[in-house]
């Protein structure tokens, strides 16, 4: 099945200039969003991950049933007081100002290898700073994956260090 056709173009969102690449109608397709979850899990079946971490929100609508279907627990990275239990937390720059990671002490053990889970890779920002996170508790990124790369804002020159897989590229 082809994915491409699930993902609309929005222009002049969510500013002038920009075209955004809406997921929804992949969303609302559940044999299309079955689909990505199958060729995810497909991708890194078999590889050595012990957990599944993604930053919210949307990230959360991929990571969640790939890691039920992986059969791996799923790690919330929140933004600053969403989370009860104590947390590490990051700081990082955005392209317009800052934004902050949580995540629970717990969330990861010493050594455990965690994928990371979004629906776009952009500027990668967000999820360098997941993976600093989960550095930061003691393990190690397995990968990152995405459902949608913007390979033109050039994401993957933030995540030198890690593997980097998307299902769809622009």
């Amino acid at each position: 099945m082809e994915l491409n056709p699930f993902i609309r173009d929005i222009p002049d969102f969510p500013k002038p200039g920009i075209l955004f690449k809406d997921i929804t109608p992949l969303l609302m397709n559940a044999t299309a969003f079955q689909h990505s979850i199958d060729l995810l899990s497909i991708q890194f079946a078999g590889q050595k991950i012990d957990a599944i971490a993604a930053a919210e929100a949307r990230g959360f609508l991929f990571a969640a049933p790939l890691a039920l279907k992986l059969h791996k627990p799923l790690v919330p990275l929140r933004k600053p007081g969403k989370l009860p239990y104590r947390t590490y937390s990051l700081k990082y720059d955005l392209e317009y100002g800052q934004a902050e990671l949580h995540m629970h002490v717990d969330g990861v053990e010493l050594g455990q290898r965690v994928l990371l889970v979004d629906d776009v890779l952009a500027t990668g920002g967000t999820m360098a700073a997941g993976g600093q996170l989960i550095e930061q508790a003691g393990g190690t990124v397995a990968g990152c994956a995405f459902l949608v790369e913007l390979a033109f804002l050039n994401g993957r020159a933030k995540l030198p260090n890690y593997d980097v897989f998307s299902l769809l590229t622009y």
